[in-house]
């Protein structure tokens, strides 16, 4: 449960940047304050449920110091990039208030990723390495559909779109060679072929949907039309 509330936590930094780029364009701007309000909440609660537990969530104390101190740091960039959070929720979606949260929304990202790659070492003992790599990147998924969503309205909305330009292109990329990967395998990332029927299937029909979403993030205009849609 801690390895995967945790991988979630990867998917909460980018949905929550893309709900106040969102936000910030007037695109269902009520709906996203609401989301927006309820992601920063549900982040907040797991954080502090991963350190010291939470049997709502179903999770128990974290016991290895190495890991709780990388979860401390992940809470100092929190309490940070949380002001900004709170900003756009009283309705200041100014750009310097959206620059921070594209300076700050990667950091804490690649610190929670850190986390979550030291809980997946440490599953070794009780979950088959492969497994706990299945569940590393298919989770990391989540993450990307997220992060690309975010990079596509920052160069809408003119926050260094050269920049965020190739790391969309990166991030693309990213996302089908895991999705590949998990349906086919990739020793290189040391990811099995999944064998599960069901889950081959339901693998099938993400690889469906991404193939009517890609053509909307590599050709994308900016339009608001696009950017609903990517949302």
């Amino acid at each position: 449960m801690s390895i995967d509330l945790a991988g979630k936590q990867r998917m909460l930094t980018q949905k929550m940047s893309k709900e106040i780029l969102l936000i910030a364009k007037n695109i269902d701007r009520d709906d996203n304050k609401k989301n927006l309000c309820e992601t920063a909440a549900l982040f907040n609660q797991t954080l502090i449920g991963l350190i010291e537990g939470d049997s709502e969530l179903g999770l128990v104390e974290t016991e290895k110091p190495a890991i709780k101190q990388q979860l401390y740091k992940v809470v100092e960039l929190w309490n940070k990039f949380r002001i900004n959070v709170d900003a756009v929720l009283m309705g200041n979606t100014s750009l310097a208030v959206l620059t921070e949260i594209a300076k700050q929304n990667l950091p804490l990202l690649n610190e929670m990723n850190e986390a979550v790659n030291m809980y997946e070492r440490e599953s070794g003992s009780t979950l088959e390495y492969g497994m706990a790599k299945t569940l590393n990147l298919a989770g990391k998924q989540r993450m990307l559909t997220q992060k690309m969503t975010k990079e596509l309205l920052l160069v809408a909305i003119g926050i260094e779109p050269d920049h965020n330009k190739k790391e969309l292109a990166k991030t693309v990329r990213s996302f089908k060679r895991t999705l590949t990967g998990l349906l086919d395998g990739d020793g290189e990332r040391g990811l099995p072929k999944t064998e599960n029927p069901a889950i081959r299937e339901q693998l099938k029909l993400v690889k469906k949907q991404w193939d009517s979403y890609e053509p909307i993030l590599t050709k994308s205009q900016g339009s608001g039309d696009d950017l609903s849609k990517a949302a």
